[in-house]
């Protein structure tokens, strides 16, 4: 049974993106900035298994299915509006046998009870947490999903320091109105994670802090180590 919270939250997010969804996709590509790089750099294992969280009009998954043809994959959104328009999609593109789709909270969903799995060897979260008004808590939850050898990469609206001041103020109202806030301390959140579940750590600014790319890898005796990579570079992953 879903509780209240996320009842709550599926009929906000419902509310929000329920009239644009159709036009979600081609709207949305001219300022989610770096997703093409994030699905390049997932490179699951052969037969692999990869989650996105918060996976909306599934148009990652479809990118990722189309260059990992040997993976599965599975998506998990609080919406169903935005999930009827994925399955939409995923049936148009032949996919449906190598996709899975599930209505959950990012906060506390079961996997197990979703997917028929505990972990995965990728998982990613895309221009959501920054929606999420309990981002920690959908942050840890998504590390703890994440296979003993796999990793969670994340891609998320930065704070734009080297943007200029109006422009920075302009995107911010603009995102505001589609219940988006660009998190301030998301590093250090990110560090704690890193640290507590064992991972190594990567980040790169993004076109002048517009967005923020992490790669945290599951590392047996890492203390989490965090290192910065050169801005405006979606680093390749060996």
């Amino acid at each position: 049974m879903r509780g209240a919270a996320e009842i709550g939250a599926g009929e906000r997010m419902d509310r929000i993106y329920a009239p644009q969804r159709l036009i979600y996709d081609v709207t949305r590509r001219h300022y989610l900035l770096g997703r093409t790089g994030l699905v390049r750099g997932l490179r699951p294992p052969s037969g692999g298994h990869v989650l996105e969280i918060a996976c909306g009009t599934a148009w990652n998954l479809i990118q990722a299915a189309d260059q990992y043809r040997d993976a599965r994959f599975y998506g998990l959104d609080v919406s169903s509006a935005m999930l009827e328009t994925a399955r939409r999609s995923i049936a148009r593109r032949g996919l449906c046998g190598r996709m899975t789709l599930a209505r959950a909270d990012a906060t506390c969903f079961d996997p197990v009870q979703l997917f028929g799995r505990r972990d995965f060897d990728r998982v990613f979260i895309s221009y959501a947490l920054s929606m999420m008004p309990d981002w920690v808590g959908a942050l840890e939850q998504a590390a703890g999903v994440v296979a003993a050898d796999g990793a969670l990469h994340i891609l998320d609206f930065g704070q734009c320091e080297d943007l200029p001041v109006a422009v920075r103020s302009l995107l911010f109202s603009w995102l505001a109105r589609f219940s988006v806030t660009p998190i301030p301390d998301l590093a250090s959140g990110i560090q704690r994670v890193a640290v507590s579940g064992r991972f190594e750590a990567r980040t790169a600014q993004l076109h002048r802090g517009y967005a923020i790319w992490v790669e945290l890898q599951r590392a047996a005796g890492s203390d989490g180590i965090r290192a910065e990579l050169p801005d405006c570079h979606m680093p390749r992953i060996r």
